[in-house]
């Protein structure tokens, strides 16, 4: 009968491989793999990536296979069949949810257990403060961050941290917590989605039988030093979570504990929440994690890329880094979905043999590059500007000079020089042939009131994922 793997197996398992290989080997095969099942009764254990290049090359190459086996062989004290899979991501949370487990890759309160807590895996151990590129974008939100995890509950209680997916606010959360469990062993962290609060919550108000789950649901999350919630915008409309979520905010805060919580967006643009919970979260540093600019980008990539480097034989050359400057203009709002697609062209240069260049990218991400190919015109700016703005083109190209039409064109314009290659005058004559400086002043007025005016800078966030 099948069952699923201890995670202080798994943990055993990974301390025991580490101590064999490199680190270079730890990081790039082993950790990414998620334990799965073991077959008592057929002797089978098995692991699932959701990289398929990963598998086929543990399966094919065999050389790891024998250590696998044998720091598995070491911590059970019995040999095992081993078995490397490819599943989805979605298949592989299918797996590990079917027993009602919503508590994966985060820490878990146990009532059985003294009030202590067991690690039900871990936190991403990928994503740590060493391995955070850091740029104009994000330096403000890495700071705070580091400034928490240094002194939980000292200087930034609590912390709200909010930009769009893939930026590296999740990045940033396991960061804390890593740091914190390393440098403060006796605090209790816990890592959770809104999520799996929420699906925590509804079972237990669902077992109508006994009080117990409630109040072990209220001690787990309320007997904590540090919580870490991400994606607080999922308990929007739910107003029994958010009732829970505000009284357990409320008791952490009152006894000194670290929150720390992020957002796809700010809290005011959170307009189905509880005014008290949007009130609380702003009660200290909200902080945005912006899309990063080109530079960092291709720092970005480059720092992935040489992680990879050394394990699968890659030489960063000219090609290469054509290759990471392509990416990195190409995709210029989620940093994962940037990440992802360097991966892929890496793992098909690997399976046909072919080396890395701008040509054989385009030929094998079609898919990426297809969509952003699009020239982005002014007149693709002014149509989505006059979308958001609820006006003409015919008015954004006029010389009405009420407000309602002048921000919204001086907006189009900026947008404009920053998403197009057109020069200052020929942006001014698709604008009603205005003069290149009304351009460079309008360009100038909105580079500097972004910096200030937190709304308008989400408002350009929006447009620009828009027109892009």
């Amino acid at each position: 009968m099948s069952k699923k793997i201890d995670n202080s197996k798994w943990r055993d398992i990974l301390s025991e491989i580490e101590k064999i290989v490199t680190g270079v080997s730890y990081r790039t095969w082993f950790l990414p793999l998620t334990p799965l099942e073991i077959d008592e009764k057929a002797k089978t254990i098995s692991f699932a990536c959701s990289d398929r290049f990963k598998i086929d090359v543990l399966n094919k190459q065999g050389r790891y296979i024998p250590i696998f086996e044998q720091c598995i062989d070491k911590v059970y004290g019995q040999p095992y069949k081993l078995e490397l899979l490819y599943k989805t991501e979605e298949e592989i949370d299918k797996i590990l949810n079917e027993d009602n487990d919503t508590n994966k890759t985060y820490h878990v309160y146990d009532p059985d257990e003294s009030n202590e807590f067991k690690e039900e895996f871990y936190l991403n151990p990928r994503q740590n403060f060493d391995n955070f590129v850091v740029g104009a974008n994000n330096n403000y939100a890495h700071a705070v961050c580091l400034a928490v995890a240094e002194s939980p509950a000292k200087v930034y209680n609590p912390l709200f941290l909010y930009g769009g997916s893939g930026l590296g606010k999740t990045h940033l959360m396991h960061a804390i917590g890593h740091h914190i469990m390393e440098h403060y062993p006796d605090m209790k962290v816990l890592y959770v989605s809104s999520e799996m609060f929420t699906t925590e919550l509804l079972q237990a108000i669902r077992d109508k039988s006994s009080t117990a789950k409630i109040n072990n649901f209220k001690q787990k999350y309320r007997n904590v030093d540090v919580l870490l919630i991400d994606d607080i915008q999922f308990i929007e409309g739910k107003e029994a979570t958010q009732t829970e979520f505000f009284h357990t905010f409320n008791t952490l805060y009152e006894l000194n504990k670290q929150i720390v919580i992020s957002s796809d967006r700010h809290p005011n643009k959170l307009t189905d929440l509880d005014e008290r919970l949007r009130s609380r979260f702003q009660w200290n540093i909200v902080a945005d994690v912006q899309p990063p600019d080109f530079e960092t980008r291709v720092a970005i990539l480059l720092n992935k890329a040489e992680d990879q480097a050394k394990e699968q034989n890659i030489t960063i050359d000219e090609d290469f880094m054509e290759v990471i400057d392509l990416l990195a203009e190409k995709i210029k709002f989620n940093v994962r979905e940037m990440e992802s697609a360097l991966t892929r062209i890496i793992s098909f240069s690997k399976v046909f043999n072919q080396k890395i260049t701008v040509k054989f990218a385009k030929e094998n991400l079609k898919d990426i590059f297809s969509v952003r190919d699009v020239d982005i015109t002014c007149e693709t700016v002014k149509k989505a500007v006059c979308k958001k703005y609820n006006i003409k083109i015919t008015d954004i190209e006029s010389s009405k000079r009420k407000r309602e039409f002048t921000y919204p064109r001086q907006i189009a314009m900026y947008l404009s020089r920053e998403m197009t290659d057109l020069s200052l005058p020929k942006i001014g004559e698709s604008f009603g042939g205005r003069d290149h400086t009304t351009v460079l002043h309008a360009w100038d007025k909105i580079n500097k009131e972004i910096k200030t005016n937190q709304a308008l800078a989400d408002e350009i966030k929006e447009l620009k994922e828009y027109i892009q």
